[in-house]
């Protein structure tokens, strides 16, 4: 019994060590955020935040420019999943179900993609937006975000339909249904988790891209925030408080996102599929 009560302490401690190490950063910046100059150059640092400076969210959001930074970054994140995992579900099941000449080269290139580093395709993209007159706009990232992140959404989903009997599909073939409709009432359900944890990757991906984001965005108002809080860093002064507030109200939809997410994975993990 006292061996049972140890272990169990054991893990309650390690949890709430890992929880502690994953928050800690989040709170480190409202406590930033909350401070004056004189705390942040104190010898002794202030470890809680005053609740009294709760104005310099209010100033971001009201004086600058934060919101329409975070507007801008939603709408890029939530178009490049949606847009993503759309045409990711079809081709996962294309890549797992149907044989084709050429198969095996496009898996291989899908795989190449993701060893080419942004930084490498901003010129001939920057060429390519500015034909299509694709420069400063959100659907230009929406789209660019979409073509590097599709890859390995395809690819997880691929090997969650492979996971998948393949007399389910026939049964519903069987009984008249059509290679859509096995897709959405019979692989979609049972590869929601794998779904969920795509949503997410491409989520983050647009939600912290940067590089494409300051090179193909001239116009402050389309900014997304990657790029609006780093234009705080100025050659004379960094407003440190107005930097950490933006970073702290940037982090929330994500970590919220995550969460919402994460519930939605073990729900469909735990859901069973097939009666026996």
């Amino acid at each position: 019994m006292r061996r049972f009560r140890f272990g169990l302490t054991a893990r309650i401690v390690a949890v709430l060590v890992v929880l502690g190490v994953a928050v800690f950063p989040l709170y480190w910046m409202l406590v930033t955020a909350l401070s004056s100059n004189g705390d942040l150059f104190a010898e002794q640092p202030r470890l809680t935040p005053d609740v009294g400076r709760f104005g310099v969210f209010v100033d971001a959001l009201a004086e600058g420019k934060a919101a329409g930074w975070l507007l801008n970054s939603l709408l890029i994140a939530v178009g490049t999943m949606v847009l993503s995992v759309g045409l990711g579900i079809p081709l996962g099941y294309a890549l797992s179900r149907f044989s084709f000449r050429g198969k095996a080269v496009l898996t291989v290139v899908l795989l190449f993609t993701q060893m080419l580093p942004e930084a490498l395709m901003v010129v001939p993209l920057f060429a390519l937006f500015r034909r299509f007159d694709l420069l400063d706009s959100l659907t230009g990232l929406v789209l660019v975000n979409s073509a590097f992140v599709l890859p390995i959404v395809a690819l997880i989903l691929k090997g969650a339909i492979d996971g998948i009997p393949k007399e389910l599909e026939e049964a519903a073939r069987a009984d008249g249904g059509r290679p859509f409709t096995v897709l959405t009432r019979i692989n979609v359900p049972l590869i929601a988790p794998s779904i969920a944890a795509t949503a997410v990757i491409a989520f983050f991906h647009a939600w912290n891209e940067y590089v494409f984001a300051v090179t193909f965005i001239f116009d402050p108002e389309l900014q997304p925030a990657s790029v609006g809080i780093a234009n705080f860093i100025g050659e004379l002064g960094t407003p440190i408080q107005t930097v950490m507030a933006v970073a702290f109200l940037f982090t929330l939809p994500a970590v919220a996102f995550y969460l919402l997410a994460q519930k939605y994975v073990v729900s469909g993990m735990t859901a069973g599929a097939v009666k026996g």
